[in-house]
Parts: C-alpha cells; structure tokens; sequence
C-alpha cells in the first residue's frame, strides 16, 4: 500500500512521540477464559495455560480493533496472542500486555497474571525502554542526521541499560511462572528499501533504523538465552512486508497516530502468529 494518503506535515509528525505511547496503566488482565475445544490445526500435547505479557507489539496496537475493557492498554483479538490462544484451545488465556509499557510496568503491573500453574508465557518488550518513539519520530520529521543520532541514541542504551533490565524482568518471570516455557518474542525490521509515498523517509532513513532494530534483536536474543528462554524472531517473516512494500504487514504513518509504526491485522496473522507456531509447535 502507497502512502500518498499519508502525507504528513512536520508539525503532526512531531505529535507522534505524544500520541503513539499510550501511558503504560496497570494491566487489568483480560481472561479470555477456559478455551477447551482444541483447534484442529493445533499442534501442541496439552492444552496450555498461557500468558501474554509486554507492550504494544504484544498488545496488538496497530490492528484497529481492541477490547473495549481494555481501555489505553490497546489489546486486541487481532493480536498474535490471543490467535495463538484461540488457534491451540488453550486451557485459561490471560493477556496482559499493554501499550507503552517498558520493563518496569511489566514487573510492576503484569507480572500478576502468572502463577506456579502458568504452562506457557510470551513477552515482547524493550522497545520503549531504548525510545522507540523518540526515534520514529526523529526520523519521520527530521533529518537524515537526525535519524541517526537517535538510532545512535537508542542503540547505546540497547547496549548499555537494555541487557540489566530484561535480566531483571526475565528472573522475575521466572520465579512468578516457575514451571512455564518462556518465549521472547521480538521485533520486525520496520521498512523497505524503494520508491516510497512518505514524504523525505529516505533510504538512509529506513535502513538506520532497520538497523537499529538487528542491534535490539540481538541484545534481547542474547539474554533470552541466558536466561534458558526461547526466542522468537519475526524478522524474515516480516521481510518484503514492511513500511513502503507494496504490501504492507506494518503501517506507515497512520490516524489515529498510535496505529503508526505498529504491525497491523496481517502481521500479526501472517508474520507473528507463525513465528510464535516455529517455537511452540
């Protein structure tokens, strides 16, 4: 999809960094229920108690259509965890992702929804803690040089506060959900390189910031596997389906704002679900 109706001015560009990041609030855990009735596509022994933990990639902020219970936090039936609980009949379901949140709004507000009984836990998160929307919105409204030096910016704190602080949320997880597989699920690059319809994204833009998002891949990759957890790596699945492919998985520049920069109904079904299935079976 083009994005010549996308056309933005810098002044609304600038509102991003405001409007993209919903305020992290305490995850009012959504049940999902007793989903018994095992799909007949799903794979796995055992029906799974699962939780999903993490921000807005997790939440499934992007897709446009969310739980109204689920107020600012933005979780959807759209989003990779609740296809996931629905494809495989998961015994109990609770989604308690939330838009905007960073690593301490996990351990602070979701780390309630695990228990000794919990089978199954997904969680992505990071991406706010290094300034995912400082750098979006750096790059949209900026120039080239402004893109990276906020992709410099976020790709040292990736190297240098990132790694204590999933250690961290990783150990607590752990003790919360002592008998639970954990899966760490990441992020996509964002764009494609070629022609594009957003005006001065250039090629030097999207590739810094594609950039950006293999250091975090490999940060969290790494002390997911120092903590024995697994990882989910959605970035080939996204590859050809980013922001200026000619068929989008991840939306551009978009209204409401917070839908920008976020995977939409085809990423989540086509790119995370499928990720998430390499690693669960």
């Amino acid at each position: 999809m083009r994005h010549a109706r996308y056309l933005i001015g810098a002044v609304t560009a600038c509102t991003v960094a405001s409007s993209m990041a919903a305020p992290a609030f305490a995850a009012d855990s959504l049940a999902a229920g007793s989903l018994s009735a095992k799909n007949s596509g799903s794979t796995t022994s055992a029906a799974e108690n699962y939780v999903a933990l993490g921000d807005s990639y997790a939440s499934g902020t992007g897709t446009r259509d969310y739980f109204e219970d689920s107020g600012d936090c933005l979780r959807s039936p759209k989003a990779y965890p609740q296809l996931w609980a629905d494809e495989h009949g998961a015994a109990s379901f609770e989604f308690a992702a939330c838009s905007g949140a960073v690593t301490d709004d996990v351990n602070a507000d979701q780390l309630g929804a695990l228990s000794a009984d919990t089978t199954l836990v997904t969680i992505s998160i990071g991406g706010n803690d290094i300034g995912f929307v400082d750098v979006v919105t750096r790059c949209v409204a900026g120039t080239d040089e402004a893109c990276d030096g906020a992709v410099s910016e976020a790709t040292a704190k990736a190297q240098d506060e990132l790694p204590a602080k999933l250690d961290t949320t990783y150990a607590n997880i752990r003790e919360a959900a002592p008998n639970a597989k954990v899966v760490v699920v990441g992020y996509p690059r964002l764009n494609e390189m070629g022609d594009c319809g957003i005006p001065f994204y250039t090629e030097n833009k999207r590739q810094r910031i594609n950039e950006g998002a293999d250091e975090l891949a490999s940060v969290i990759s790494d002390r997911a596997s120092a903590a024995g957890f697994s990882f989910a790596d959605p970035r080939e699945a996204f590859s050809g389906h980013g922001v200026c492919s000619s068929e989008e998985w991840i939306n551009g520049p978009s209204n409401p704002i917070q839908e920008s920069f976020h995977p939409n109904v085809d990423g989540h079904a086509n790119a995370y679900l499928p990720t998430l299935d390499s690693v669960t079976g």
